[in-house]
C-alpha cells in the first residue's frame, strides 16, 4: 500500500470518526470550560460568602431584640420571689421579658465594617474573574498545543510521504542493477524512522487532546475536534503602543490588581474601624418584663390567677447606657497596630501585583518583536530548505548523490518546517495575549 493510500486511508477514517461530532472553536472551549470549571465553581462559592458577609454587616446596624421565657421548680429552703423573704415551700414560678438595644455611637465602628466588607465582596468579584482569566488561558495555551501537535502530524506525514517514494525508487534501482543494495537499507531505514517519528507525533497529539479535555472537565468525550483552519499567523504590532499605555489599560481591569486594591481599600477601613474600639459607645436600652409564682396569693390564701399576675407584675423600662474603655491590658491598642501593618502589607501587595504586571508586560512586547523577526526567518528559511531538498531530489534521481545526503536534505527540511510551526503558533499566542492586556476582547468569558 502506497504512502499516499495510507494518508487517504487515514483522513477518511478521522472524517468517518469526526462525522456528527461538534467542531470546537477557541470561544467554545473556553465558555464550556468557564461553565464546568469546578476551581471557578469553588471561587464563586467564596464571592457568595463574602456578598452575605457584607449584607449581614448592614443588618448590624438593626437592633438586638432578644426574648427570655423561664419555669423553675423551687423545693427547699429558697427565696420567695413575690415576698423576698427565705421560705421553706415547694411551688413553680415564671417570667418573661423582651429586651432590646441599639447603638448610638461606636466610634464608627460598625459604618467603616459595612465599607470594609464591601470592598472584600467586591474583591471577591474579581477573584472570580481572575480565575476564569487564568482558566481562559490555560484552555489557549491547550487549544494551540492541539494545533502544533496537528501540524508534527501533517508534517511528518509528508515526510514519511516523501521516504515512501524515495524507498520505492531506490527499490526499482536495485532491481535494475543502478544502485547497490546498500542504498535500499537506507531508503528502508529513513522509511521506518519516519513512520516511527508518525506514531510518535499522533501520541504527542492525543495527550494534547486529554489535556485540553481536562482543562474544560469534559469527561463524558475522550476525544475532541477543532476548528480546522486559524487565523492567519499576523507579524504586525503597532509601533504607537507603548509599554506605558499598555499597562494604563491592564491596570483598569485586571483582576488580580483590582482584587488587591479593593482589598487595600478595606484593609483601610477595617483600621478605621479597630481605632472606634478606643472611643466610649452610647447605647439605648428598652424591656419588657412579668412574672408569674405560686406563692403570690390573695387574701384567702388563694394563689392569683396567671392572667392577673401576668398584667399585674408588668413592668418596662427604657434608658441608655456608655461604655468608657479605660484599660483592658492594652488590647485595643494593640489591634489597631496589628491593623495598621495588615493596611501597610495590602499596600505592598498592590505594589508587588503592579511591578509584576508591568513586569509581564514587558516581557510579552519584546518576545513578541523577537518573535516576529524570528518568523520571517522561519519563513526564509523554510523556503530555502525547500528549495535544497528539491534540488536534493532531483540530484539523488540521477545519481549524483548518495542517499544519505538526500536524507539530511530531507530531515533538514521537516526540522525547519516544525521549527516555523512552532514559532507561528508562539507568536500568535502571544500577540493574543497582549491583545488581552490592552482590553482587546479575545475571550468570551460570558
Amino acid at each position: 500500500m502506497t504512502i499516499k493510500t495510507y494518508i487517504t486511508i487515514l483522513v477518511f477514517l478521522a472524517s468517518l470518526t469526526g462525522f456528527g461530532q461538534k467542531i470546537w472553536t477557541l470561544d467554545e472551549c473556553v465558555s464550556y470550560a468557564i461553565e464546568h470549571n469546578l476551581q471557578v465553581k469553588n471561587t464563586t462559592h467564596n464571592k457568595d460568602a463574602g456578598k452575605e458577609t457584607y449584607r449581614q454587616s448592614v443588618r448590624d446596624l438593626l437592633p438586638n431584640v432578644t426574648g427570655f421565657s423561664n419555669y423553675i421548680y423551687n423545693s427547699g429552703l429558697i427565696e420567695d420571689p413575690q415576698t423576698g423573704v427565705l421560705v421553706n415551700n415547694e411551688f413553680y414560678s415564671n417570667r418573661y421579658s423582651l429586651n432590646a438595644n441599639v447603638d448610638l455611637f461606636q466610634g464608627f465602628q460598625k459604618l467603616n465594617t459595612i465599607k470594609a466588607t464591601k470592598f472584600i465582596y467586591k474583591a471577591t468579584q474579581e477573584d472570580v474573574l481572575q480565575e476564569k482569566f487564568l482558566l481562559a488561558f490555560r484552555v489557549m495555551s491547550a487549544f494551540y498545543d492541539i494545533k502544533f501537535n496537528e501540524g508534527l502530524v501533517t508534517n511528518s506525514l509528508e515526510q514519511l510521504e516523501i521516504s515512501q517514494s524515495n524507498y520505492d525508487l531506490v527499490k526499482k534501482q536495485v532491481e535494475l542493477g543502478v544502485m547497490a543494495k546498500a542504498d535500499l537499507y537506507e531508503a528502508e531505514s529513513n522509511l521506518l524512522g519516519d513512520k516511527l517519528l508518525v506514531t510518535q507525533n499522533e501520541n504527542l497529539l492525543a495527550l494534547a487532546k486529554l489535556t485540553l479535555l481536562q482543562e474544560m472537565n469534559l469527561n463524558e468525550e475522550n476525544n475532541i475536534q477543532l476548528q480546522t483552519t486559524l487565523d492567519p499567523v499576523s507579524t504586525a504590532l503597532n509601533d504607537e503602543v507603548s509599554i506605558d499605555s499598555i499597562y494604563e489599560v491592564a491596570r483598569s481591569f485586571v483582576p488580580l490588581v483590582k482584587s488587591q486594591e479593593f482589598r487595600v481599600y478595606a484593609a483601610k477601613k477595617q483600621l478605621q474601624a479597630t481605632r472606634g474600639s478606643l472611643y466610649p459607645s452610647i447605647s439605648l436600652v428598652a424591656g419588657l418584663s412579668t412574672r408569674f409564682s405560686e406563692t403570690n396569693l390573695d387574701d384567702n390564701d388563694d394563689i392569683i390567677p396567671f392572667s392577673d399576675q401576668i398584667s399585674d407584675n408588668f413592668a418596662r423600662f427604657a434608658g441608655a447606657q456608655i461604655n468608657i474603655p479605660i484599660s483592658m491590658g492594652w488590647s485595643n491598642h494593640s489591634r489597631v497596630k496589628q491593623q495598621k501593618i495588615a493596611y501597610q502589607q495590602a499596600k505592598t501587595n498592590l505594589d508587588i501585583q503592579e511591578q509584576e504586571l508591568f513586569q509581564l508586560l514587558q516581557q510579552l512586547v519584546q518576545t513578541n518583536q523577537a518573535l516576529m523577526v524570528e518568523y520571517e526567518q522561519s519563513n526564509k528559511r523554510v523556503q530555502a530548505q525547500e528549495l535544497a531538498f528539491s534540488i536534493a531530489q532531483k540530484r539523488y534521481e540521477k545519481g549524483l548523490i548518495n542517499a544519505i545526503d538526500l536524507f539530511q536534505a530531507k530531515n533538514l527540511y521537516g526540522v525547519t518546517q516544525n521549527e516555523n510551526l512552532q514559532v507561528g503558533l508562539r507568536l500568535k499566542v502571544n500577540k493574543s495575549t497582549i491583545d488581552f492586556y490592552n482590553g482587546l476582547p479575545i475571550f468570551n468569558l460570558n
